[in-house]
C-alpha cells in the first residue's frame, strides 16, 4: 500500500493560490460575458446562473472566514499549550523548549490555505462547470 506523501503548508497554499488566479478570471469572463449577452431580458437559465453566483460567493467567503478562524484558534491553543509546558519545565528547573520559528511559518500558511481552501474550490469548480476546464470521462 502507497504512503500518501503530506505537502508542506506553504506548497499547498502556493498551488491554491496559482489554481484560484487562473480559475477565477475565466469565471467572471464566463459570467461577465453571459450577462452582456442577456441585456435587460435574461433567461429563465440566466437568472438562475446570477443567482447562484450571489449565493456561491456568499456561501464560500463564509466557509472561508470560519477555516480562517478555526485554524487561528487551533494556532492559539497550540501556542497556550507550548507556553504551558515551558512554564511547567521552568517551575520543575529544567530548561523549556521554545516553539521553532518554522512552526509559526506553517501556522501561517496552514491558516491562510484554510481561508483560501473554500474560495478556491467554488472557483475550480465554476470554471470546471462552466466550461474554462477539463471535464473528466463519466465511468460507466
Amino acid at each position: 500500500m502507497a504512503t500518501r506523501r503530506r505537502t508542506h503548508p506553504s506548497q499547498r497554499l502556493a498551488r491554491q493560490s496559482v489554481e484560484l488566479a487562473l480559475a477565477a478570471p475565466q469565471v467572471v469572463m464566463h459570467r461577465l460575458s453571459r450577462m452582456a449577452l442577456a441585456g435587460a431580458s435574461p433567461t429563465q437559465r440566466d437568472r438562475r446562473e446570477f443567482v447562484r453566483m450571489g449565493q456561491e460567493k456568499a456561501l464560500a467567503f463564509c466557509q472561508s472566514g470560519a477555516a480562517f478562524w478555526g485554524e487561528l484558534l487551533r494556532m492559539q491553543l497550540q501556542m497556550a499549550q507550548a507556553w504551558l509546558v515551558a512554564g511547567w519545565a521552568v517551575a520543575l528547573g529544567a530548561r523549556p523548549k521554545g516553539l521553532p520559528a518554522s512552526h509559526s511559518q506553517r501556522a501561517a500558511a496552514r491558516a491562510w490555505s484554510a481561508a483560501l481552501g473554500p474560495l478556491h474550490v467554488t472557483a475550480v469548480a465554476n470554471a470546471r462547470r462552466l466550461g474554462g476546464g477539463k471535464r473528466r470521462k463519466m465511468r460507466a
